[in-house]
């Protein structure tokens, strides 16, 4: 077995170069910290991009910063938080989830996983960012996509085509986003008291308004009082967030409640307390319990989520929580992942995807982990990989 832990672009090249002329496959890896995503990689080399770090271009007037892929994005963001920026996209950290530490992701990571939070229902997700790349396919040959500047694109964006291959199609050797200003301050609205169906309504209301939320989300009672040390406390929480300057944020939660005025009881959660809530919410903290039981990211329709969720407990124990107005609903199952009744279930619901997100590997190796594609776009699938990686050398078996 080879660890092969580059430190430049050129070394990253000349490892792929090897894997493609030997046929030797290649696990690809950062820090490790999403490594229990997938099904187990059937490689015996492992390429370590742990060692290619360092911010190589950062212009906070331009709103434009490039990195090496494995540079930790808690490194950047401490970068840009001193700037008064941020990812928009709020990516997520997998890290406590999956057992290991936080702030262990990488920038290379977040893009082959199209990371997102809570805010990607106004600003979407990490494929959305991107501007460029500098990569290596898996016939050994270097490429770039994209630059350095917003509107750089013609042709083909294979910037945002690596979005979400978990390093199957090519290895990224430095990458370039967008980053734009932090809000100044945020207040969070958790309504009381509200079951899952009336959650589902209230949360419509807020996001459909003209108030520009940024977090909405539904904590039930078990759930609640997992987040921020337990400042909602344990009774259920529908959660609405606004951000921005203070007197547009004071204004816009004073319209919400009145919106919201026939809920039994909403609390004001400040800035603080409100950027640790969703930042636990966000990285589905309240699962994160140190055990290997399967947990399901499952997106449908945001009035779908709460229905889903009851049909599922109705044939086997789970417990669940929502983000994205309800359509993203984070699972967590007491034993079996039941992986065929939750895709039934998400199908009843007008279809989506279900990704097991954690598992002991035994599972993880015996189930559809990523959502299975029809019968058109798995063979569009199919001849993308060969394009980029004929000989199956990138991280093989990982997603199906």
């Amino acid at each position: 077995m080879t660890n092969f832990t580059p430190s430049t672009s050129a070394d990253v090249l000349s490892a792929v170069q090897w894997a493609a002329a030997e046929g030797a496959p290649l696990e690809i890896i950062g820090h490790g910290s999403k490594r229990g995503i997938g099904r187990p990689v059937q490689a015996e080399h492992t390429l370590d991009l742990s060692q290619l770090t360092g911010v190589t271009l950062y212009e906070p007037e331009e709103l434009v910063l490039s990195a090496r892929a494995g540079t930790p994005v808690a490194e950047i963001e401490r970068l840009l938080k001193e700037n008064g920026q941020e990812f928009a996209f709020e990516p997520m950290d997998y890290g406590p989830l999956l057992g290991g530490e936080p702030g262990r992701g990488t920038i290379g990571g977040m893009l082959a996983a199209n990371l997102a939070g809570p805010r990607r229902l106004k600003a979407g997700a990490a494929r959305d960012h991107v501007l460029g790349i500098h990569a290596v396919s898996g016939r050994g040959e270097a490429f770039k996509s994209g630059g350095r500047v917003v509107k750089n694109v013609t042709g083909y964006d294979l910037s945002k085509g690596l979005a979400g291959s978990w390093g199957t199609l090519a290895v990224a050797t430095d990458v370039t986003f967008k980053v734009l200003p932090a809000a100044e301050t945020e207040t969070t609205l958790a309504v009381r008291g509200f079951e899952d169906d009336a959650m589902a309504s209230a949360l419509a209301i807020a996001m459909g308004s003209s108030c520009e939320v940024s977090g909405a989300a539904h904590l039930p009672e078990g759930i609640a009082d997992k987040v921020a040390g337990g400042v909602l406390g344990s009774q259920s929480a529908s959660l609405v967030r606004v951000e921005g300057f203070g007197p547009s944020v004071a204004y816009r939660v004073a319209k919400l409640k009145d919106l919201l005025g026939a809920a039994p009881q909403i609390d004001e959660i400040p800035a603080d307390q409100s950027r640790a809530l969703w930042r636990d919410v966000r990285d589905c903290i309240p699962f994160a319990d140190g055990t290997e039981k399967p947990v399901w990211r499952v997106s449908v329709a945001p009035s779908e989520g709460w229905k889903l969720s009851l049909a599922l407990r109705m044939e086997s124990p789970a417990s669940a929580f929502f983000d994205w107005q309800g359509g993203l609903v984070w699972l967590r199952m007491e034993g079996d992942p039941e992986a065929d009744l939750i895709r039934r279930l998400v199908q009843k619901c007008g279809g989506g995807h279900a990704t097991l997100v954690r598992a002991a590997p035994s599972w993880r190796g015996s189930v559809d982990v990523f959502e299975p594609q029809p019968a058109a776009l798995a063979a569009l699938s199919r001849r993308l990989k060969h394009e980029f990686d004929p000989n199956g050398v990138l991280n093989p078996g990982r997603m199906g």
